[in-house]
């Protein structure tokens, strides 16, 4: 890993001042606790979803520029 001179060097500054390292923590010890193999199901639900919506959302972005290009070659 690269040395960063701007960051806080020492054991005061031990703590992420972000906080997003203890919150990441957190969520893996929820995950990891009872009934964890029901929260891994919806996550599948939700990435079908997501993708479906990736798919619209580029049809959609290639029919408005496919709509710009014959505007302005019209």
């Amino acid at each position: 890993m690269a040395h960063n001179p701007h960051a806080p060097q020492g054991p005061e500054h031990s703590q992420d001042p972000a906080g997003s390292t203890q919150m990441f923590r957190a969520f893996v010890e929820e995950e990891g606790g009872a009934g964890g193999a029901q929260r891994r199901s919806a996550p599948q639900a939700a990435s079908s979803g997501s993708r479906t919506g990736v798919v619209l959302s580029v049809v959609a972005g290639v029919v408005v520029v496919a709509a710009a290009i014959w505007l302005a070659l019209a």
